[in-house]
């Protein structure tokens, strides 16, 4: 029986982490580890990204100077932050209401602005802010993206990984 080898694959496939799609993938699974929640895997087009136990649930957004293709000039750090109808994974149904699902929102930002450094599986190279989704929506309404000066603006920290969880966790108790 032929069979792919899984990690040819992965390399092949998924590697490229300044890809948005990759990058957002792997800006979930930094903040997964750093509250220690990797045993509940990933549900695709679920309503928020993860479920950080005790009725957590947390939305994932990531942006970076750097993209993939060749670049002019940097870009800028936007997010999305539109509310939406939320797909019940389970029932394969959408919600009537559109809002933003999540109680927080962790926005992580992979910070080097050099190609020849870029690496983004080194975690020194990102930088995390924390924002409640109710101050998100006291703040910002219906605006669909936000970008990072805005987010600053409301006085959020700039955290490096080590203390990310610890930090998700006070803001959440």
């Amino acid at each position: 029986m032929a069979m792919i080898e899984p990690n040819a694959f992965w390399s092949w496939a998924y590697s490229d982490f300044l890809s948005n799609a990759q990058r957002g993938v792997l800006a979930e699974f930094i903040v997964a580890s750093a509250l220690g929640c990797l045993d509940r895997g990933r549900v695709e087009w679920d309503a928020y990204d993860l479920d950080a136990g005790e009725g957590l649930k947390i939305e994932v957004k990531s942006s970076a100077y750097l993209q993939s293709w060749e670049q002019r000039a940097l870009s800028s750090i936007r997010f999305d932050i539109a509310c939406k109808r939320a797909l019940n994974t389970k029932t394969n149904t959408y919600s009537a209401e559109t809002k933003r699902c999540a109680d927080l929102y962790v926005f992580c930002i992979f910070s080097t602005r050099k190609r020849e450094f870029a690496n983004p599986l080194d975690l020194n190279q990102w930088f995390f802010l924390i924002c409640t989704t109710a101050l998100l929506n006291q703040k910002f309404g219906a605006q669909k993206s936000v970008g990072l000066s805005a987010l600053e603006a409301l006085g959020l920290e700039r955290l490096g990984y080590k203390c990310l969880g610890e930090h998700i966790r006070a803001l959440a108790s």
